[in-house]
This record gives structure tokens, C-alpha cells and sequence, in this order.
């Protein structure tokens, strides 16, 4: 036991403040403690020295979760400006020890995940801001009624005549120069504190961080400074007995945990982010504490370089003007620094001529901020994470953190690399890619288009993958063919979605695996609506084979089959069916239809026979009659005076007019040019239309207006040109006579309508 009574200092900070930061720093360098506590995860004490090494860049975060449960983790993110980062690496710079001494994150994640299984992410502590934020990832900064006040600093800030509690924590304390601001902060929780009551929650955390505090008293440490929110400050400046504390403490649940280190942005920082201790602008207080000089001079600067890089004329001129603004600003509003507020309303006025479009990139860039941070090569990671660390070194593709645009050649190894990476990661749940469809039209089946975005919980992820693999290819295989195995009842559909990823990803020792199992349920499935949908999964992987040379051998004759299944049970398919069956039905024929372009010439023309047969029939749903010919008649198997005769039958006063409209849909549902370049269909529909009775008309015009609705507005004006050339259904030389008293009417209408009164 210690001789002396040792010197205990408790830093109550503000989280991710960069006043805080700077304090907590010269403090340290003032005190000289032989030993450092930090709110943060007791099983991290290990990773502390990570701190020091010349690879760990923040943003980083500590990162806490249960082998096989991916719901049960947390995240304890530092910035640069945190005061818990500098104390960390003041400390390992100094050779001190350093110490967390939070609720251990064994305790916390044994209590019950969320329904909803969400991650999120804790604060280191809960802080001076008071927001509830918790380390729980499962809690994911959820307060509940036993936690502290809403918003302590809001408290004080309302006593010191504020309406905005973070414009008074910049200029009391992040602009603040001179002496710490340690005690008063902690009398001013002190007094905010006073009559009130724990919940057993935050009574808990308290009891361990004093438990953490006798535990370096015992060990002889003489001078400890413990770096903790300011709101558990005055908890934590006298020391009751430790019975109490352990009765807390007492019979808490406990789970395995593994922690370690992993990149963090300033994106997820952000309070906006749904992070409960967060800041809304890291960018800007990364600014503040890394600017040594002249930090508004220096910001409205590099705003204006922004502004630049995205084409805007922006002249050094603009910036000296909008620091004056922002300096008159500050001094209107007597505040000892122009903060954020200024700065931005002064980029606004003068850099963005009162545009906020580029306000936003400004928010966007630098206010947020779009830094992403780096660990270590010695920091502990699952042999996954290594490999896939290795491979982003190899293919140039650095994670980042706000998205971007990445087009990539088929055609170059390096592209088809960085391709089947994405991929293969898409199958084991980290979608660092995104598809972006229709952005590489006109390229080409070579091309390929991604967005791409690195979150930092993907490495969350990577960890419970690892479970498959020790390398991407390796893990991506082994996860796809337990998604194919048969008995976790995987269906068709699912069975050719796992063919096509194989082929893109490039996984040729799961596709045996996987067509063996479509081969059998494809052979045995019955439904011929669930192979109509599968077939064009498994046309497109055909093609993929061929592009990216990937030959599946044996798929081939998979498609070969199910197409001839197709074909001897399409016919039957389409008997009684109602109108939404039909619908239904008539999106799988256009798929297959489709789907047999990409497939071997032969296999095209049975399918039209097949067609050509069953457009026959006459019990066919209007619908489906109308699109079969059609199909025909674009593919060249009906020629136009085939198609006018099944028109003008399917037309003629013997159907109702309800199928009539359906045939019409149906056929004219491949586009309108066809009406326009051809007369004589056109005046057969003309004609129809012509000799409805009014009663029929209107019961068919909602499913004519559907139709026409779906041609494009040049096809709507060219068809009714054509019909107003071709006199519509009067007989030529034919009078038209107009009652013009009747008309009258119709005519102040509407001029009405266009605002004239004259006439």
C-alpha cells in the first residue's frame, strides 16, 4: 500500500472537442501522471500501444463484439480532437501506462441485442454533452428515463443566456486559450448533479470506474489522472466504500468478447449519423485543433479551393471579403472567435454568391469532413481482413469514405480483378460496391459500372466471415455453397441468382455444387411459371461465361432443358387464366423471349415456334393473343398481311369489346411506331374505335388510356397526325356540319380556361 496519499485529477471533457483535446494535452504535460485512466472498454488495455505506432491514423475506433453474433457489438470512436485520443497517446509517447475503466464491454453486450439487430455505435463515455449515448453497440446511443439529463451542457448554456448549447460550448471552452477549464466544468455538473438520482445503468458504470480508480491506488500509482466525460466527473472525485460499489457490480451476466481496432470517418462521427456522443461538423473541429494559426483565415481558404476544384470562380479578393464578414459577424454577436455559424454564413454571402448548392458541397467536403482512418499492420484482424487488405493494395482500391464512381474494362486483368472483388465480397455481406445500373449504356457487355462507399462496419462483417475462409475467394466459395445446399430448402430462383454470382464472382469451385442442385430442381419442379422466371438468370450467366472466360461447362445443357420443359408446358400454362394471372404470366413470356437472344440461334427459333403454335389458339386471354403476335411480327415469323388479318378478326363485333381492348394492349405493348409506319393497322384500330358504341367506348377507354400511356409523347403526336391525315373514320368527301349555338359553350370554356375573355 501506498505510504502517500496519491494525487488523483479527474479531466471531465467534452467528447470529440477539440478545446477539450488541447486541454486535456497541456494538463498532462503540466501533471506528469505515472499512470492514465480513459472511459473506454477494459479488454482493450491490450490494444493501447497500437496508439503509438506510426501506421494508426484517426479517425479509429475500438471495436467490441461477441464471436458468432454480429448483433452483440460496439464501437468507441476517436478523432484526432478527442481528449481521449491525445490522453492515449500523451500517455504511450510518455511510456505511462494507460488504463480503461468504463462498464467492461462483457457486461454490456450480455444484455439483449434489439429486435431489429441494428449495430451501433458508443461514445467513448457519454460525455459533457449529455445525449444519452451509451457504449453499447446493441443500445446504439439509446437514453432511457433513468439516464442523465437530456442535454447537461444545454442546462448551463441556458443559465449563461444561450439558445444554442454548442455556440456556447465553442466560446467557453473551444475557443477558450489559457487556463484549464477542468474544475469549473466539473462544479458546473456538480451543481447540475445536485438531488440527482442514478439509474441503475449509469450507477453501474460509475461503480466501475471507481472501482478501476482504487485498483491504481492500490498498485502504488502516486499521480492518476482519469480523462472521463464531464458529466461522471463529480462521480468520480471522491471515492466511497468500495462495498457498495461491488454490490452494483455483483452477478452481472457476462459474454466472450474480442476487441481491436478499425478504421472510423468523420461521416459516422457526424451526430447526424445516428452516433449518440457524435459532433455534427468533425471536419470543422479537426480544423480548430490542427489549425495553429489564424483558423478562420485558413478554413474560408481551403472553402474557397473546394469551390475552385468544382469549376467556380472563386478569387482571393472573395476570401479576404467573407473573413471580414465572418469577423464582423463574430463581433455583432460578441462572441471571442467567429465560429462555424460565421464562417459558413460569410462562404454563403460571399464564396457562393447565396447559392446553397455550394454551401452543400462545402458541408459535404469540409464541415463533415471526408476522412477515413488507418490501423496498423500489427493490429489483430481475422486472417480475411488481412487477405482483403492485401488485395485492396494490389488492385488500387483504397477504401474511402464518401462515394465514388469506379467504370471498369472486362477486357484489362486489373478491372476484371477489382470486378470479381466486389462481387465476391457482395456474397459475404460487405457491399463496399454498389451496381450502378444503366450507367455504362453504350459500353458494351465489357463494362461495368460500381459506386463505391467504405463503412466502417463492414469490418464487423469481415470478422464473422472469417468463419468461412481465410482468404475472400476461399471464404466467398464456401458461403455459396452453403447457401446452395439442398436442405435449407433454396429455391429455384435462389439457385440460379447463386449460378449467376458464381460466374460474375468467379468462384468455379462453388458451380459444380451449385448446377448439380439446380439440375435436380430444375428436373423436378413442376411449376413451369418457376422456370420461365429462372431461365433468363441462367441465359445472362451463359453470356457473363463467355465475357469474362468463365466457361460453366454443363450449363449449357441445364438451359437446354429447362427451355424444352418450357416449351411443352407453356400451352397449358396459359389456360384460365384471370386478368392478374395474366399479367403475370405475360412478364415471364417477354423474359424467356428475351432470354433466348442471348442463347444459341436454334434455341431462338424452336422458342418462336413454340410461340407460333400457341398464338393459334383462340381460347388465349386477349392479352396474351395480342402480345404473341406482336412478338412475331417484330421477330419476322408474321409478315404484316398475316398480322392485319388476326387484327381485323380480333377486332370484329363478335368479342367484347373488353377483349378487344385487352388484344390491342397486348399488342401494342412493344411501342407505337408500329401504328405510325403502318397504315393499314392503323386504320384497323381506327376503324374499331370508330364503330363503338358510346357504352363500349367508355368501357374500354381505361384500358386504352393505359396502353398509349406507355408510348412515348413523339409516338403519341406521329399516331394522331396519322389518323387526322387519314380523315379518321369519315368517309372521304364526307361534310362535317357543327351546331355553332351548341358549341358556343364549349367555346367560352375554353378561352376561360386560357385566361381570354374576348371572343
Amino acid at each position: 500500500m501506498p505510504t502517500e496519499t496519491p494525487a488523483v485529477t479527474v479531466l471531465g471533457v467534452r467528447h470529440h472537442g477539440p478545446g477539450s483535446a488541447r486541454a486535456v494535452r497541456e494538463e498532462l504535460a503540466r501533471l506528469r501522471p505515472d499512470v492514465v485512466l480513459v472511459e473506454g472498454p477494459p479488454e482493450a488495455d491490450g490494444l493501447v500501444a497500437l496508439a503509438g505506432d506510426a501506421g494508426m491514423e484517426p479517425p479509429v475506433a475500438l471495436l467490441a463484439h461477441v464471436p458468432g453474433e454480429p448483433s452483440r457489438s460496439a464501437f468507441w470512436p476517436f478523432a484526432e480532437f478527442s481528449p481521449e485520443w491525445q490522453a492515449i497517446r500523451h500517455a504511450v509517447a510518455e511510456g505511462v501506462p494507460v488504463r480503461f475503466c468504463d462498464l467492461p464491454a462483457a457486461l454490456t453486450l450480455a444484455e439483449e441485442p434489439p429486435r431489429d439487430g441494428a449495430r451501433g455505435e458508443g461514445a467513448p463515455g457519454d460525455g459533457a454533452r449529455g445525449d444519452g449515448a451509451q457504449e453499447e453497440g446493441k443500445r446504439g446511443g439509446e437514453g432511457r428515463g433513468d439516464e442523465p439529463p437530456a442535454d447537461p451542457v444545454g442546462v448551463l448554456a441556458g443559465a449563461a443566456g444561450y439558445d444554442d448549447p454548442e455556440r456556447w460550448w465553442e466560446d467557453v471552452v473551444e475557443h477558450r486559450r489559457g487556463a484549464a477549464p477542468f474544475e469549473a466544468v466539473g462544479e458546473a455538473m456538480a451543481a447540475i448533479r445536485e438531488g440527482y438520482v442514478p439509474g441503475e445503468r449509469e450507477a453501474r458504470r460509475e461503480a466501475y470506474m471507481r472501482r478501476t480508480l482504487r485498483r491504481a491506488i492500490k498498485d502504488g500509482f502516486e499521480r492518476i489522472a482519469v480523462v472521463c466525460g464531464a458529466w461522471h466527473a463529480p462521480a468520480l472525485t471522491r471515492l466511497p466504500p468500495a462495498a457498495a460499489d461491488d454490490r452494483l457490480l455483483r452477478g452481472l451476466p457476462k459474454v466472450k468478447v474480442e476487441t481491436t481496432w478499425v478504421p472510423w470517418t468523420y461521416g459516422r462521427l457526424a451526430a447526424r449519423s445516428g452516433y449518440g456522443a457524435g459532433v455534427e461538423s468533425p471536419g470543422w473541429y479537426h480544423h480548430l485543433f490542427t489549425a495553429p494559426d489564424r483558423p478562420v483565415e485558413r478554413w474560408l481558404a481551403r472553402a474557397a479551393g473546394v469551390l475552385r476544384e468544382e469549376g467556380l470562380a472563386v478569387s482571393p479578393a472573395h476570401v479576404i471579403e467573407a473573413v471580414r464578414l465572418a469577423g464582423g459577424l463574430a463581433v455583432l454577436r460578441g462572441r471571442p472567435l467567429a465560429g462555424l455559424g460565421e464562417v459558413t454564413e460569410a462562404a454563403r454571402a460571399v464564396l457562393c454568391e447565396g447559392d446553397d448548392l455550394p454551401v452543400a458541397l462545402i458541408q459535404r467536403r469540409m464541415v463533415v469532413g471526408e476522412r477515413i482512418g488507418r490501423v496498423p499492420e500489427a493490429t489483430p484482424m481475422v486472417p480475411l481482413q488481412r487477405h482483403l487488405r492485401d488485395e485492396q493494395r494490389r488492385l488500387r482500391l483504397r477504401p474511402e469514405a464518401l462515394d465514388r464512381d469506379l467504370d471498369l474494362d472486362l477486357r484489362k486483368p486489373v478491372d476484371l480483378d477489382r470486378s470479381r472483388l466486389l462481387h465476391r465480397l457482395r456474397v459475404l455481406g460487405v457491399g463496399w460496391g454498389a451496381a450502378r445500373e444503366g450507367a455504362a449504356q453504350g459500353k458494351g457487355t465489357f463494362r461495368e459500372s460500381w459506386r463505391l462507399a467504405w463503412r466502417p462496419e463492414f469490418d464487423i462483417t469481415l470478422i464473422e466471415a472469417g468463419a468461412w475462409g481465410t482468404t475472400v475467394p476461399a471464404a466467398a466459395t464456401a458461403r455459396v455453397a452453403d447457401l446452395a445446399d439442398p436442405a435449407k430448402g433454396v429455391t429455384l430462383a435462389e439457385l440460379t441468382a447463386l449460378v449467376e454470382t458464381c460466374l460474375l464472382a468467379d468462384l468455379p469451385d462453388a458451380l459444380p455444387r451449385v448446377l448439380g442442385g439446380l439440375s435436380e430442381r430444375a428436373a423436378l419442379d413442376p411449376d413451369v411459371t418457376r422456370l420461365m422466371a429462372a431461365l433468363p438468370a441462367m441465359a445472362r450467366a451463359l453470356r457473363y461465361g463467355d465475357v469474362r472466360g468463365t466457361p460453366a461447362e454443363g450449363l449449357g445443357a441445364i438451359v437446354s432443358s429447362m427451355l424444352a420443359r418450357i416449351s411443352a408446358g407453356l400451352s397449358p400454362a396459359l389456360t384460365g387464366l384471370d386478368d392478374d394471372a395474366t399479367r403475370e404470366m405475360l412478364g415471364h413470356v417477354d423474359g424467356v423471349h428475351a432470354a433466348t437472344a442471348l442463347l444459341p440461334g436454334e434455341a431462338r427459333r424452336e422458342w418462336l415456334t413454340v410461340l407460333g403454335g400457341v398464338a393459334g389458339r383462340e381460347d388465349l386471354h386477349g392479352l396474351i393473343e395480342g402480345r404473341l403476335t406482336r412478338i412475331l411480327l417484330d421477330a419476322g415469323t408474321f409478315d404484316a398481311g398475316e398480322v392485319a388479318t388476326r387484327m381485323a378478326r380480333a377486332t370484329s363485333a363478335g368479342h367484347p369489346p373488353a377483349r378487344v381492348a385487352a388484344w390491342v394492349e397486348g399488342f401494342l405493348a412493344g411501342g407505337g411506331l408500329l401504328l405510325v409506319h403502318d397504315a393499314a393497322l392503323l386504320g384497323l384500330v381506327d376503324r374499331w374505335l370508330g364503330g363503338l358504341t358510346p357504352e363500349a367506348f367508355v368501357d374500354v377507354l381505361p384500358l386504352l388510356r393505359r396502353t398509349f400511356a406507355t408510348f412515348d409523347a413523339p409516338e403519341r403526336r406521329a399516331i394522331g397526325a396519322r389518323v387526322r391525315a387519314s380523315g379518321g373514320p369519315r368517309q372521304a368527301g364526307e361534310t362535317v356540319r357543327v351546331d355553332e349555338e351548341r358549341a358556343a359553350a364549349a367555346v367560352r370554356t375554353v378561352l376561360t380556361i386560357l385566361g381570354r375573355t374576348d371572343g
